[in-house]
């Protein structure tokens, strides 16, 4: 069973965290509250360090064993890159992972 913890943001949306019962691998459940969302719109919160934060927009393109990955279409659409962040990253909050679907924003942690 998963519990939802909903916070309104700045914006008016609500964000929805799932949070893994304890005594479960955490990394797992991550794992498998990122493959309901493969092949959708996503906003990317990485912290690079040294108070670096990069925040793009991409879609969710696959997910692996121990990493996901996320494409990102360039500024003029003549480029794509795709990065890739373990599910260890979210875990440390050092990656944050924004679902854009319709009107709602559901972050997934």
């Amino acid at each position: 069973m998963l519990l939802y913890n909903c916070q309104c943001c700045e914006r008016g949306d609500y964000l929805a965290s799932k949070t893994p019962p304890i005594g479960t691998n955490q990394l797992q459940e991550i794992r498998k509250n990122i493959e309901e969302y493969v092949g959708q719109k996503v906003v990317l919160k990485a912290n690079k360090g040294r108070k670096r934060t990069i925040v793009r927009e991409g879609i969710l393109e696959n997910t692996y064993p121990s990493i996901f990955i996320v494409r990102i279409d360039g500024q003029f659409g003549d480029h794509v890159r795709r990065v890739s962040y373990s599910y260890s990253d979210i875990l440390t909050e050092t990656v944050e992972i924004t679902v854009c679907s319709g009107n709602k924003n559901i972050k997934v942690s």
